[in-house]
């Protein structure tokens, strides 16, 4: 069992990379979306500290090792007039789940939301991961039913881009 005492949660720096990767593939993994995986460490260190940049993310050790990791970006609200930031991934390897570490990255990110004065923290989570949901609702998130989400991928991108 790991204390929240022996967790240290930090910004990724460039040498993490490959570690973060790492874990963004034990993720896909996790979600039977391996296939799914075509970018590369490489790449994302260039969103993460190239210019522009395009990411952050957060990573979680314990005893040396990196375990979870949350990564996000900013969007904004229109209604609001206020940044937001939306976490594109949380994670945390099985074997250290139930100990608070998912915790300790949302908590981490509310900080930060507060520190840059953000109107909202929003993320989606798939709707056969009951477990991640109760998780997060009983974190003080509301899994709103009346949105969707539109996503528009590669080629479709292009031919979209062809109707203007």
């Amino acid at each position: 069992m790991t204390s929240h005492s022996n967790l240290i949660v930090r910004f990724a720096e460039p040498s993490d990379c490959t570690t973060l990767f790492a874990l963004i593939q034990a993720l896909a993994e996790y979600e039977k979306l391996s296939h799914a995986v075509t970018g590369n460490a490489l790449l994302l260190k260039e969103h993460l500290f190239g210019s522009p940049k395009y990411i952050e993310a957060i990573l979680v050790e314990s005893a040396g090792q990196a375990v979870g990791f949350a990564l996000f970006f900013h969007n904004y609200s229109t209604f609001l007039t206020k940044p937001g930031i939306y976490l594109e991934d949380l994670f945390v390897l099985p074997e250290f789940r139930r100990q608070g570490i998912g915790k300790a990255l949302l908590a981490k990110l509310a900080k930060i939301a507060i520190e840059r004065d953000c109107g909202r923290l929003e993320w989606s989570v798939l709707d056969w991961n009951v477990s991640a949901q109760a998780f997060y609702r009983s974190m003080g998130a509301d899994i709103l039913d009346d949105w969707r989400i539109c996503r528009v991928t590669e080629e479709a991108i292009k031919n979209l881009a062809d109707k203007g």
